[in-house]
C-alpha cells in the first residue's frame, strides 16, 4: 500500500465521492458540484498550501483517497493539519485504512512544521475509531452537536496525534514510494 499524488486518471473516481450518496457512509452531506473535482485538480493538482489530497494505491488499483487540510487555534499561531479518508467498500476492513492515515501523518510530520494532526469521526464509526487509534491517534473528547447531519445536530469524536507521539508505520515507505 502506498500514497500518491492524484493523476487525471483518478478524476472520475472523486467525483464518485461527491456525487454518490452512500459511499462516504457517513459523512455524506448532500450533493456536490462535481466540476469542482476537476477544477480543483487544474487549479492545484490537490496539493494545495492549506490542504491536500493522495490516493491510497494498493498494488496498482485505487482504493481511495486521504485528505488534509489546515487548521489553527490561538489565533492562527498553532497551526494543525486535520485529516481524512475515504476509501471504496471493497477496500475497508482489511487494514488499509489505519496504514494510509498513519502514513499520511508522519509526511505531513516530516514536511511541515504542525505539532498537531487530528481527526474526527462519527461515535458509530467504530471502525474508525480503532483504525485511528492503530494509527498512533489519541482521543481528545467528545464535539457535542458538531454537525448537521440527516436533519439533526449530532456529536463527533476528535482524535489526534502529536509529532511527538510514536508512529506504527515509522518504518513504511511514505507517499510516492
Amino acid at each position: 500500500m502506498k500514497l500518491r499524488p492524484v493523476t487525471p486518471d483518478d478524476l472520475d473516481l472523486l467525483r464518485r465521492f461527491v456525487a454518490e450518496p452512500g459511499l462516504v457512509g457517513l459523512d455524506w452531506n448532500g450533493h456536490r458540484d462535481p466540476r469542482r473535482v476537476g477544477q480543483q485538480y487544474e487549479e492545484d493538482g490537490f496539493l494545495g498550501a492549506d490542504h491536500g489530497r493522495l490516493m491510497v494505491d494498493r498494488d496498482g488499483a485505487t482504493a481511495g483517497f486521504v485528505s488534509w487540510g489546515a487548521g489553527s487555534y490561538d489565533g492562527g499561531r498553532s497551526r494543525y493539519w486535520e485529516i481524512g479518508i475515504a476509501l471504496l467498500p471493497e477496500y475497508r476492513g482489511q487494514g488499509l485504512g489505519w496504514r494510509a492515515q498513519s502514513i499520511l501523518a508522519d509526511y505531513l510530520f516530516e514536511h511541515t512544521t504542525a505539532e498537531r494532526i487530528q481527526a474526527g469521526t462519527h461515535p458509530e464509526n467504530l471502525a474508525e475509531q480503532k483504525a485511528l487509534v492503530k494509527a498512533g491517534f489519541q482521543l481528545d473528547g467528545v464535539l457535542r452537536a458538531c454537525e448537521f447531519r440527516a436533519g439533526r445536530y449530532r456529536d463527533g469524536y476528535l482524535y489526534s496525534r502529536l509529532r511527538s507521539d510514536p508512529s506504527p508505520t515509522a518504518d513504511v515507505p511514505g507517499p510516492g514510494c
